[in-house]
């Protein structure tokens, strides 16, 4: 069982639907909008995130098996109970890890090429970051090896997540029934999130399980008045996987040489996106914020309305 590599086993079936899905969509049978040049990032995304991991990969499990060198308990592998668990905890840890991919620069910048696609189809699954092994996002699991779960136990969840998340990745595919769309995320669910619409701005950012974000205060229904405008705040003009890769990478060194002090450096770096010491953009609460308060809405937080209040409407780089 530890050398099982759930995406691994999962990239025909991937391939398969993304043709498929698109053969429907020409036919006009399901909804579905691809755009040649845009797929191709999506895919040349995808084959440098799997070269990209494959040169972390190592460094990243050897750490996990350090760290489990010194767990607090011993988990079988073979526990139905043991599988659950890590179901739930991995699931948690997703949804942390994805929110704080959103709302520090830091690590948005790992992760906002798989927002870059205007159009939200089964190739943009597949759009994934070349950076997060360098950005450390992955050290948020290494707790899970230090409660006791085997690195390959947690590495088998990790992808069974990834395959889940494929699916939602698609608009051929309306609401599911209500029951379903309570406890799971969805493809309804996983549009709102990439929607760059104020409204769904940092919304909806599970991975399996939908309850964390309507725990956690993050929930957003998409709305049938309100389509979804994919992409981000300022959209990239460019198809250049280079680019889409590094952008916002080499956006944030600029604001580095800009900043006035170590306060300005250190926001920059893990600030929210969007944050300038000049108040020349916007953070995407001020753009809620902002959105709301013209909408004439009572419902805006008293913190949201003091971080508007100086700062000028402007074009914005922060995410969706």
């Amino acid at each position: 069982m530890d050398d099982i590599d759930p995406v691994g086993l999962a990239v025909p079936f991937f391939i398969l639907a993304i043709v498929l899905e698109l053969l429907l969509g020409r036919l006009g049978w399901v909804r579905a909008r691809y755009e040649p040049k845009d797929t191709f990032t999506s895919l040349a995304m995808g084959l440098g995130s799997s070269v990209a991991g494959l040169a972390t990969a190592g460094a990243i499990f050897a750490a996990s098996l350090w760290v489990y060198q010194h767990r607090l308990f011993d988990i079988p592998m073979t526990a139905v109970w043991a599988w659950v668990l890590i179901f739930l905890l991995e699931d948690k840890t997703y949804y942390w890890f994805h929110r704080l991919s959103h709302e520090r620069r830091f690590w948005w910048a790992s992760h906002i090429n798989h927002h870059t696609s205007q159009h939200y189809n089964l190739s943009t699954a597949l759009r994934q970051t070349w950076t997060g092994g360098v950005a450390g996002t992955w050290l948020l699991w290494l707790p899970l090896s230090l409660i006791g779960f085997p690195p390959a136990m947690v590495a088998i969840q990790k992808g069974v997540s990834l395959v889940y998340q494929f699916w939602i990745h698609t608009e051929a595919i309306g609401k599911m029934p209500r029951w379903f769309e309570a406890v799971f995320n969805t493809p309804s669910h996983h549009r709102v999130h990439h929607a760059r619409n104020p409204r769904y701005l940092d919304r909806n950012y599970a991975g399996i399980l939908i309850i964390w974000d309507r725990m956690f205060g993050t929930f957003q229904v998409e709305l049938e008045t309100e389509p979804c405008r994919y992409g981000v705040v300022k959209n990239l003009a460019t198809f250049n996987p280079l680019r889409v890769a590094f952008h916002e990478w080499t956006a944030m060194g600029r604001d580095l040489l800009k900043a006035r002090s170590l306060r300005d450096f250190a926001l920059y770096v893990i600030g929210p996106p969007g944050w300038s010491h000049d108040g020349s953009r916007e953070t995407s609460r001020q753009i809620r914020a902002r959105w709301a308060a013209a909408q004439g809405k009572e419902s805006v937080s008293p913190e949201a309305k003091a971080e508007t209040a100086p700062t000028p409407a402007a074009h914005s780089n922060s995410p969706a």
